[in-house]
């Protein structure tokens, strides 16, 4: 009931509180924005705990500090670096990785073990361009509405209370992004995979690897790392076209 009454208090706290011009780095345009960044820092946390308590995280081993090498090196040249990046990996063998407010990034299992590190570089640096952008953050407040992204920020009334809400903020972060974010997560990803000094054709290679993957098993493009839309062979082409600029003008 008190999860109900929050809902309904969204239209008044947007009036309420109204709304603030925040500096997107990456696309360096200006977007109304609810959520500072330590409370975008403090929503990430919260779902952090809920994610560790839904998934099978792995807490050790050269797969995990594979992962954490490479995610550290690229965030080095995320355009926000007012946050500190975390990485983890998900036990689960699907081909999957997902990122949530505050600078959280999942990776799971079966996609490392199919990934080299060129293609690894590529999946994190597109997740961490959707933190970079707020991507995820725009994503949740479109959605849920600047009180329940706080509630679950500051720990909610109560436990239970702040578990429901930390657990539709997972849900949602799990639906995807819009076509203009994905292609920016793309482009911006293999820049920073290529100043990181990774190969940026790993993006190409990688979408090959999940198109091979969802054809063997006679389904679609898997939703759940990079959308289905745009459609992903001119994914392939956008991202050739960038790697090719890339390496016109050099680091």
């Amino acid at each position: 009931m008190k999860l109900i009454k929050i809902v309904i208090c969204i239209f008044f706290s947007l009036g309420l509180f109204g709304c603030a011009t925040t500096y997107n780095p990456v696309t360096g345009r200006g977007e109304l924005i609810f959520i500072s960044t330590p409370t975008e820092v403090s929503l990430g946390k919260s779902i952090a705990k809920q994610i560790a308590w839904e998934k099978r995280l792995i807490n050790e081993g050269n797969e995990l500090e594979r992962i954490k090498k490479i995610g550290k090196k690229l965030a080095h040249f995320s355009d926000r670096q007012d946050l500190e990046y975390h990485f983890f990996l998900v036990k689960d063998k699907e081909f999957n990785a997902f990122a949530v407010p505050g600078g959280f990034i999942y990776v799971n299992s079966g996609l490392a073990d199919a990934a080299n590190d060129n293609e690894l570089a590529c999946v994190i640096a597109h997740e961490i361009v959707h933190v970079a952008a707020r991507h995820s953050v725009k994503h949740l407040q479109a959605s849920l509405g600047y009180q329940i992204l706080i509630s679950a920020a500051l720990g909610g009334e109560n436990q239970a209370t702040t578990r429901q809400i930390s657990n539709m903020i997972f849900n949602l972060s799990q639906l995807g992004y819009s076509r203009g974010d994905e292609t920016l997560a793309d482009l911006v990803g293999v820049k920073y995979a290529y100043l990181a000094g990774y190969d940026p054709d790993g993006m190409v290679t990688f979408f090959q690897k999940l198109k091979a993957e969802a054809t063997k098993r006679g389904q679609a493009i898997p939703a759940e790392i990079f959308s289905s839309h745009p459609d992903i062979d001119k994914r392939i082409q956008t991202v050739e076209a960038e790697i090719k600029r890339l390496r016109s003008i050099g680091k």
